[in-house]
């Protein structure tokens, strides 16, 4: 799983309401490395565990024809109380990290495999993700 090395701070605030006030995003947002990718249509937060699903996936219909990129590191941490605790007591130990997704960014790239089987490939780590996305050919 993707996780940073070292953190400044073990614990983040939360940042409400950026991803409902901003329509798009304006980084990320063509295809760059590979010739087909796989495009965020909806924001939303992809824990690290979600990305490695979906990068297991693409690579194991991929083969070893393929070349692939993650486009996005999870570098937020996110916390969590255990269950039934009382309110107070300050807030919850780290859980994992996150990356805030908006509309228009890049997640996954390929390269190495004919259009029919990126495609595919692509479409099958969109399912493992909390958000709507897209296969995007490079240049459109």
């Amino acid at each position: 799983m993707l996780l940073p090395k070292k953190v400044k701070y073990r614990k983040w605030q939360t940042g409400r309401g950026r991803i409902e006030r901003i329509e798009a995003e304006s980084r990320g947002t063509d295809v760059a490395f590979g010739s087909f990718g796989l495009k965020a249509v909806s924001p939303g937060r992809l824990r690290s565990n979600q990305i490695e699903s979906a990068r297991k996936v693409m690579s194991r219909f991929a083969g070893k024809t393929g070349k692939i990129w993650i486009r996005i590191f999870p570098d937020r941490p996110y916390t969590g109380k255990s269950a039934e605790v009382p309110m107070g007591g300050g807030k919850g130990d780290p859980q994992g990290y996150f990356f805030e997704v908006l509309p228009g960014r890049v997640i996954f790239e390929v390269d190495g495999l004919e259009e029919t089987m990126a495609k595919e490939a692509l479409r099958k780590a969109g399912t493992k993700l909390p958000v709507k996305t897209k296969v995007v050919a490079r240049g459109h």
